[in-house]
């Protein structure tokens, strides 16, 4: 499903899907350079309890956050030459872990994508006199009946 949000919207859509999610949950980021991706995972974390700073794993690939309710395990794959690098880096460890694997630039890797997971879509969506709108689109790949649950449970139905 797809929506017009704004900023303010948006972070509560962060918060609310982070109380949403259970161990094992992928989420992926899909959006172009200060779409709101990196924005979205703070708030995100910021839910989850995690007090640290976030900073973008751009140069690590990821970043750990064991500090929440659930781990947090923050990928930007945005520099990786092709998607079967990120199996490089432990991937199949975090994505099969006791947390939530956050990923940032998704599309890069989404042939390596598990089949299950939470798919986010940022892209911009000016109006008249608005440069803070959005337009979000908010699918769970892989389980129709689980992504009734989640747009419900987050309030993005229709």
């Amino acid at each position: 499903m797809k929506k017009i949000l704004t900023f303010k919207q948006i972070d509560e859509l962060a918060k609310k899907l982070a109380a949403y999610v259970t161990p094992t949950t992928v989420v992926a980021l899909i959006g172009d350079l200060g779409t709101g991706k990196t924005t979205f995972t703070k708030n995100f974390a910021k839910e989850l309890g995690i007090d640290e700073n976030l900073k973008s794993p751009t140069f690590n690939y990821v970043l750990e956050y064991l500090d929440g309710r659930l781990p947090l395990y923050h990928f930007d794959v945005y520099r990786l030459g092709s998607a079967d690098e990120i199996y490089e880096i432990g991937y199949e460890d975090y994505i099969n872990n006791d947390g939530v694997a956050l990923i940032e630039w998704a599309n890069i890797i989404e042939s390596e994508l598990p089949k299950k997971y939470i798919r986010i879509e940022f892209e911009y969506a000016l109006g008249e006199g608005e440069e803070e709108l959005r337009s979000v689109e908010l699918k769970y790949i892989g389980d129709k009946e689980k992504e009734e649950e989640m747009l419900k449970y987050v309030n993005f139905s229709d």
